[in-house]
């Protein structure tokens, strides 16, 4: 029974995540089921669920399905502990607006990367493969490449001796390749993503770290590929890096 109760626990924890990912057009059951793996009836009557505790609201228009106002009061009472978009905020929209590009807050959820912040430049051409709530795992995007560049060793190596982002990602994200560019952003200190989620939009990134110096947070800058050319992107790097430090020592006067 208590493992049942457990299976209960993460097929709900995946049902909201699912959902998360299609804010703010919300979802259809069809798809939150087949996002997260689960068999369509299974994800419905879970969904009717969580619809009557709050956690997640059907529009009755569409049928589509969002997270709930009781998630939103729960996250409020939790963001004095998470948040940390009051510190990130001046620093994205001061990458922004000195860069001309998208810029970004992510935040380390386990093995994976959400975007917590966004904040668009004043180049008219952007990449739109980030925005608030989107997720992707370690290795994945210049955010989640820092972060897991970052891990301790033992940490670095328990995630590539589980992950398999082939099937999804493509074999630019084997186990050798993701291996070079950890090596790359290690000696570099920041992260370069060459337009290898969607072709032609760059990225990059700097870690955030947290009290006891773990990456749990990362800024980014995004664009088209032609803003992001060799001679730019040491600039951009040394920009990354500044603020992700400057915000990492605001962090830790503050918490």
């Amino acid at each position: 029974m208590a493992g049942e109760g457990i299976e209960v626990v993460s097929r709900v924890g995946a049902l909201l995540r699912g959902i998360s990912a299609h804010e703010p057009s919300g979802a259809s059951t069809t798809e939150v089921a087949r996002s997260v793996g689960m068999a369509r009836p299974t994800a419905h009557r879970l969904l009717g669920s969580l619809a009557r505790e709050g956690l997640v609201d059907r529009d009755e228009r569409t049928g589509r399905w969002h997270l709930g106002p009781e998630l939103y009061l729960l996250g409020t009472s939790a963001a004095a502990r998470y948040d940390i978009s009051r510190h990130a905020r001046a620093i994205v929209h001061e990458l922004a607006e000195t860069t001309g590009e998208s810029a970004f807050l992510s935040a380390r959820r386990g093995d994976e990367t959400v975007c917590l912040l966004r904040e668009d430049g004043s180049f008219p051409l952007r990449s739109h493969v980030l925005h608030e709530g989107i997720r992707f795992p370690l290795g994945v995007a210049s955010a989640g490449l820092v972060i897991l560049a970052h891990l301790n060793e033992r940490e670095l190596a328990t995630f590539l001796d589980g992950a398999d982002l082939v099937p999804e990602w493509g074999e630019q994200h084997a186990r050798s390749a993701l291996a070079g560019r950890i090596r790359e952003t290690r000696d570099a200190g920041f992260a370069t993503n060459p337009g290898l989620v969607v072709e032609g939009s760059w990225g990059m990134g700097a870690a955030v770290f947290d009290g006891a110096g773990s990456p749990a947070w990362a800024l980014s800058l995004t664009g088209v590929e032609s803003r992001f050319r060799d001679e730019r992107r040491p600039e951009l790097g040394r920009l990354l890096l500044d603020r992700a430090h400057r915000l990492t020592q605001l962090l830790r006067q503050t918490r």
